[in-house]
């Protein structure tokens, strides 16, 4: 059966076949990432964007039959200010990274003078950008964190429960909780005029022979 679908594929029509191919084929959206270190410190230029939660690498979708590496430089000089001459970038090893979103990034490696580069915030699209070392870098965003684990620039993503290790408060308040439920023994801890009135609260009512026999004889008065 299959061999008969094959047979009649090659016999449609170039053009035919390449329409079912782009209908049943996956889509990817293709973009490209800068990642750019100063020629002196090493240090790696990033940039903030007010949709995410973390810093990441100037970077984005190539435009219609864009050269990947002329898509990088254009991004990187839209976003941050930098130039850079598309010839100068090296395609990374792997040179595309494919994501579970369906974005496959080709990325690109290049070197700058940090000092004489002019940074660019424009303030809607991108709220900050700063050089930062390797070994000290900030909260990045999670595909960024996977991308440079890629090149052993950074450390693989962390798992929850790494993550709720490192910040317990956090953890609590998405368990919607801010801890164990207070006992008695706590509140009686912090509390003691309190955990008092509770016993009293508790105990029974005595009996006349509790009351004692002065008690006794003042009722039979």
């Amino acid at each position: 059966m299959r061999a008969y679908a094959y047979q009649a594929f090659y016999r449609m029509p170039s053009p035919l076949r390449r329409a079912a191919v782009i209908l049943v084929a996956p889509k990817y959206l293709v973009g490209a990432v800068a990642v750019i270190r100063d020629a002196d410190s090493g240090n790696l230029l990033l940039l903030r964007q007010p949709s995410k939660a973390g810093w990441s690498l100037p970077a984005g979708l190539l435009k219609r039959r864009e050269e990947p590496a002329i898509g990088a430089a254009r991004e990187l000089l839209e976003e941050t200010g930098v130039r850079i001459d598309p010839d100068d970038l090296t395609p990374g090893v792997p040179n595309a990274i494919v994501h579970p979103v369906g974005v496959v990034d080709t990325v690109f490696f290049g070197t700058v003078d940090a000092s004489r580069a002019t940074l660019h915030i424009d303030g809607g699209e991108i709220v900050d950008i700063g050089w930062f070392p390797i070994d000290d870098l900030p909260r990045l965003t999670r595909n960024t964190t996977d991308l440079l684990s890629r090149y052993d620039l950074a450390g693989p993503p962390a798992s929850k429960a790494d993550r709720d290790a490192a910040d317990p408060a956090r953890a609590n308040a998405d368990r919607g909780t801010a801890g164990p439920a207070e006992t008695k023994a706590d509140r009686g801890t912090a509390d003691p005029a309190r955990a008092t009135a509770d016993r009293d609260a508790a105990r029974p009512a005595g009996t006349k022979a509790d009351r004692g026999p002065a008690t006794v004889d003042e009722e039979r008065a």
